[in-house]
């Protein structure tokens, strides 16, 4: 597994807010525990809210979003694209004041983190290319609103979805939905998707593949 899939498993493990002991993790992924111990410290600096220590397991705290009557998600979604832009340019001025309005968004979110301000527009450390979400967030969000399947592909699958859910956590846009070739619920990271397209079809409530089915693991 790549280090990036491991940082993000590690991410969709800890969601559920149970402490998860070091060990555990290791098991489930199968990888060393020295291993967890350094992906968590990265996880960490990166801005990721995950609290605890070396012996004792670790959990996740408060999802990274603003007040939500301060900024909408799709305000939210506006002002991160901005400054990952921005932030990436040539413009050494401009460059300097987006980092300036991160850290002053950073100071915003909740203060549990135990690790400084990380860049909140530069989505900086191991998801360093997450911007690239916003090329399909228009489409997912018109999905969502009118309830239109949508075809997708990404490395290593493709499948015919019924989207359900967008969130963003960890400085990653994850997009939860029922995939029907799968039969499954699926949880995917909008910036690896290579392709998507809104079907014709419409889509319905059914049991068992409703948000209000699906159980985070």
């Amino acid at each position: 597994m790549a280090r990036k899939d491991r940082l993000f498993a590690l991410m969709q493990l800890l969601r559920s807010g149970r402490v998860i002991r070091a060990e555990d993790l290791a098991a489930r992924l199968g990888v060393s525990l020295r291993t967890i111990y350094r992906d968590m410290d990265v996880l960490i600096d990166s801005g990721v809210p995950i609290e605890g220590a070396r012996g004792l397991g670790y959990r996740a705290t408060e999802d990274l979003a603003l007040p939500p009557l301060t900024l909408s998600l799709t305000e939210l979604e506006a002002l991160h694209l901005g400054l990952a832009a921005v932030g990436a340019g040539a413009d050494a001025e401009l460059s300097a004041a987006a980092e300036s309005l991160s850290a002053k968004i950073d100071a915003a979110l909740p203060q549990d983190r135990q690790s400084p301000p990380a860049g909140f527009g530069h989505a900086i450390g191991p998801f360093a290319e997450a911007p690239e979400a916003h090329a399909w967030l228009p489409q997912i969000r018109a999905a969502l609103r009118a309830r239109q399947k949508l075809r997708a592909a990404w490395e290593g699958g493709a499948d015919t979805l019924r989207p359900l859910k967008i969130a963003y956590w960890g400085r990653v846009w994850v997009l939860t939905a029922w995939a029907e070739e799968a039969a499954a619920f699926l949880e995917l990271r909008v910036d690896r998707l290579t392709h998507l397209r809104a079907l014709p079809e419409l889509f319905v409530d059914e049991e068992g593949k409703r948000l209000t089915d699906f159980t985070p693991p």
